[in-house]
């Protein structure tokens, strides 16, 4: 035991003294503050006529520096069960060089793009409940994608006349630049839980609890990429609109789990030794009060009061897990899976 922890604390000095690669794409994360851009195409088009090679090209205005600036963008929908659920698809992003290079989106090439799913009043709220979840990883792992909230001033076209929304959303890095900002590269086969990096595999679970997620599989890489650095295989999650810190009204469980809503908890990540369980917990139990207050940052941003507070209150459920004992070995350790 005394073994494993003097292996958890050189991890732990190694990732803090592991320098990140700077990269132009960098530039566009730096200021949190929320970016004004405009965008115009049709849904109707990017449902029925794009697909993970097929794009449409439009031009994109963003706010910089007091200026309206316009560059070439090539667009199309993204995801699954949001898109054949949702009004407003998630969106895949390509800039050609010509059009980023010496701008703030200089060094990103592909990005993604988060917009509200329905046309319904949480649906801006709901965007800012997943950018937050974003925001409390950044907190917990230096392995994370780096985010960007957006104020979009939408256009959709429809036959002769143009509908518009304001909408909240967020960009999110190209899983490439996290690899090649810590000098690793990404893996995409399957890799079995137990033969990824111990300490941040749990950081990752433990964080998936907190969001009362279910709608992920580290093996097989559903909401998520897996990075391989000093040989070690480090998960990478994303997408956390399925969870029960954002419960969007379109939201489904797989009820084979015990579970019937979102809002139920259930670990699920694997079992490893308790020394791991022990140092997550407690960094989780350090960052208590930054997290919270953190969140709390966002209060003022919510259109529904009870939005915000529901999302609060399931944030100190979990730290009622975790500062009882018992609780945490019952739904945490206990619950760790074999297999």
């Amino acid at each position: 035991m005394k073994n494993q922890g003097i292996l958890i604390f050189i991890f732990l000095i190694s990732v803090v003294a592991s320098a990140q690669k700077e990269l132009k794409s960098d530039l566009l994360y730096n200021d949190q503050v929320p970016l004004k851009i405009k965008l115009n195409y049709s849904n109707k088009e990017m449902n029925a006529k794009t697909d993970d090679s097929t794009f449409i090209e439009t031009t994109m205005e963003y706010l910089h520096e007091g200026k309206w600036v316009s560059m070439e963008v090539q667009l199309r929908a993204r995801g699954n069960f949001r898109r054949s659920q949702c009004y407003f698809p998630p969106i895949k992003m390509k800039i050609k060089k010509n059009q980023r290079e010496g701008t703030l989106f200089d060094g990103n090439k592909t990005l993604k793009l988060v917009m509200p799913c329905k046309i319904e009043s949480e649906n801006n709220d709901n965007i800012l409940q997943e950018f937050i979840a974003y925001k409390i990883y950044e907190k917990i792992s230096p392995y994370h994608f780096k985010t960007k909230r957006v104020d979009i001033d939408f256009g959709e076209i429809k036959k002769d006349k143009i509908k518009n929304f304001q909408l909240k959303g967020f960009l999110i890095e190209d899983d490439k630049r996290v690899a090649q900002r810590h000098e690793g590269k990404l893996y995409e086969r399957f890799v079995h839980p137990l033969r990824q990096e111990h300490l941040t595999s749990v950081q990752n679970a433990f964080f998936q609890f907190l969001l009362g997620n279910t709608d992920f599989s580290v093996a097989y890489q559903h909401n998520g990429k897996m990075m391989f650095k000093d040989n070690q295989f480090i998960p990478l999650p994303y997408d956390f609109d399925m969870t029960g810190w954002v419960n969007p009204s379109y939201a489904t469980v797989n009820t084979s789990l015990g579970i019937n809503s979102v809002k139920d908890r259930i670990y699920r990540g694997f079992k490893r030794d308790q020394t791991y369980f022990d140092q997550v917990r407690e960094q989780f139990l350090e960052k208590k009060d930054e997290l919270l207050d953190m969140v709390a940052s966002f209060e003022s941003e919510f259109s529904n009061p009870d939005e915000y507070n529901t999302m609060i209150d399931f944030l100190n459920d979990f730290f009622e897990v975790l500062e009882d004992k018992d609780k945490f070995e019952e739904s945490i350790v206990a619950k760790a899976r074999t297999k």
